[in-house]
Parts: C-alpha cells; sequence; structure tokens
C-alpha cells in the first residue's frame, strides 16, 4: 500500500459586511470543491506545508494561530492510502489567485453557503469542527 500525506488549511475572514468568508479553491480534474492542501516535501513540518501550499494554490499568506488540527484519511486510488492534515487559519487578505494548471477557480464563500457547495463528506466533517472551534473560540468569558 502507498502511503501520502498531505496538509492544507481552512482560511477564513470577516468581509466588509461583517460575516465571515472561508476561502475554496475549484480543481480542473473532477471540477469539485475542496480546501487548499497539498504533499509534504522532505524536511517539512505539517505547518510548513499547509501554509506553502495554500500561498501555491491561492497566493494567500496565513499564519496558524489556532490549535485545531483535523485529520482526514481516504484512498484517493486503489492501492493509495492517503491522510490529510487540515488547520484553521485566519487571513485580511482579500486578493487571491488560483495557481496556473490544477486549480480552476479560487473563491470567498460565505461561511453560511460553504457546507452545502463541499463535493466531499470528508471536507464537510472538517469544516463543521472548523466551524465549531471557531465559535466556540469567539464565545465571551463569563466571570
Amino acid at each position: 500500500m502507498q502511503r501520502e500525506k498531505s496538509c492544507g488549511a481552512l482560511v477564513w475572514r470577516r468581509g466588509d459586511d461583517g460575516k465571515r468568508y472561508i476561502l475554496m479553491i475549484r480543481h480542473k480534474a473532477g471540477g469539485h470543491r475542496s480546501f487548499p492542501k497539498g504533499h509534504m516535501e522532505r524536511g517539512e513540518t505539517e505547518y510548513m506545508t499547509a501554509i506553502r501550499e495554500v500561498f501555491e494554490e491561492t497566493a494567500v499568506q496565513i499564519r496558524i494561530t489556532s490549535d485545531f488540527r483535523e485529520t482526514v484519511h481516504y484512498h484517493p486510488l486503489p492501492g493509495v492510502y492517503k491522510e490529510v492534515v487540515y488547520f484553521l487559519t485566519e487571513t485580511t487578505q482579500t486578493e487571491i489567485r488560483p495557481r496556473e494548471g490544477e486549480i480552476a477557480q479560487v473563491e470567498w464563500v460565505d461561511v453560511n453557503e460553504a457546507e452545502r457547495s463541499l463535493t466531499h463528506e470528508n471536507d464537510k466533517a472538517v469544516f463543521r469542527a472548523a466551524m465549531k472551534k471557531l465559535q466556540e473560540s469567539e464565545v465571551p468569558c463569563k466571570k
């Protein structure tokens, strides 16, 4: 069994309208929507891979400030076992640009519309967990 590992991020920002938006990509191959991610390179940490891949695929610079870390596993091809680690990140950057070649579209999607626009159940589960973490982090402390 061949093993592959990728890392990526759910990148959110608050719009001028006060709403939250999440960064999504649409792949040319298959046209499915998901989050930016890619293969780890030798010598990289998971964080380094996620930061590099988000930038390469979308031109968005991120910093990972949350302890959110969610892992999904699947078989993209027979005999291939894939692990993907996702982080929750925030940016103030609004300009985005898809990577030439493999990414058809990069877009900021209202978080209220995002889950239903995702193609794969794994991505939907990661999105729900990330939104739960985001909501928990914004709850004011009680005294």
